[in-house]
């Protein structure tokens, strides 16, 4: 598998974009008639999972090696939130809200009794301090402004709530599969800690994480196929690959604080929310602020589909 060297953008703490040297790994980099007219990262996104929950279903949270440890949070968290599950929950569903580009994605957790919104993990329809524990599998590694994403998990949380999210690590891996599924990076181990800091999050456990294939010639076939034969790759993968993934996925062995990550493709982190204030608002008012946030945002997509 070929590794492509370049510099990739990142936000830094003000939102402002960064240069960050990253020798042997990240994405290519792009000339400007190239970035005037490639697809932008949320386009990328977009059509590549609206293409895999097309074909695909709602795979219950129970089938995940994640359920042990987010089904015993979730007991005593009665305000979750999951953001950008896709057909894919770790939560429960029931009792749980769940954020997500795809509208499609959206209709099959509303059909299985999930609380659903249209929404982005940069803009949560949330309010400040409003959640218990809020879970974001593979998402903000897709999010150009990681740090306004990751801002806004710290806004929602609770005082000492539970934030749990995963990210690929070490930008010299980066491969063509990366690319494909709309990755803008991977995780310097150092800059992962240092993101944490920033953001009041206490890293609290983490594991070795993912179901990518370690293989680098299957990890090329994947490519060429969602590349080429797109519908009926993601035929096999729905059909084959994913159950199989399940089937074979290991227990996960939880390590307390960071787990060595010198050949971790990618990581789990249980982070807790440091404390900043009491958080005073019931489960009535967090509702009914939740409620008119959708509805802003809402309004918000009317109002722009209708000026395009």
């Amino acid at each position: 598998m070929s590794r492509i060297a370049s510099r990739e953008p990142r936000h830094s703490q003000h939102g402002s974009a960064e240069t960050v040297g990253s020798a042997g790994g990240g994405p290519p980099p792009i000339s400007p008639v190239q970035e005037a007219t490639r697809p932008t990262v949320a386009t990328v996104n977009q059509d590549f999972y609206d293409g895999l929950w097309a074909g695909s279903h709602v795979v219950l949270p129970h089938r995940f090696n994640t359920w042990p440890l987010l089904s015993a949070l979730a007991a005593s968290a009665p305000a979750r939130l999951e953001i950008g599950p896709g057909l894919r929950p770790r939560l429960p569903i029931l009792g749980t809200s769940f954020v997500d580009i795809s509208r499609s994605a959206l209709s099959g957790l509303k059909a299985c009794g999930g609380h659903v919104m249209l929404g982005e993990i940069t803009a949560l329809p949330f309010p400040d301090c409003s959640v218990d524990l809020v879970c974001a599998f593979d998402i903000v590694e897709h999010i150009e402004n990681d740090w306004q994403a990751f801002r806004e998990l710290s806004r929602v949380a609770k005082d000492d709530a539970t934030i749990i999210f995963s990210v690929p690590l070490h930008p010299d891996r980066w491969t063509g599969f990366d690319t494909l599924v709309g990755h803008v990076r991977r995780y310097g181990p150092d800059e992962l800690l240092a993101i944490l800091g920033e953001h009041a999050f206490v890293l609290e456990q983490s594991v070795v994480f993912g179901m990518q294939p370690r293989s680098g010639w299957l990890l090329d076939f994947a490519v060429w196929g969602m590349t080429h034969k797109r519908a009926q790759a993601m035929r096999w993968y729905n059909g084959l690959f994913l159950p199989l993934g399940l089937f074979l996925q290991p227990r996960l062995a939880w390590t307390s604080g960071l787990v060595d990550v010198a050949n971790v493709d990618e990581i789990l982190l249980v982070c807790r929310r440091s404390r900043r204030q009491t958080c005073l608002m019931s489960a009535e008012d967090v509702g009914r602020e939740s409620t008119k946030a959708a509805e802003r945002v809402k309004e918000d997509q009317t109002k722009e589909h209708a000026h395009i």
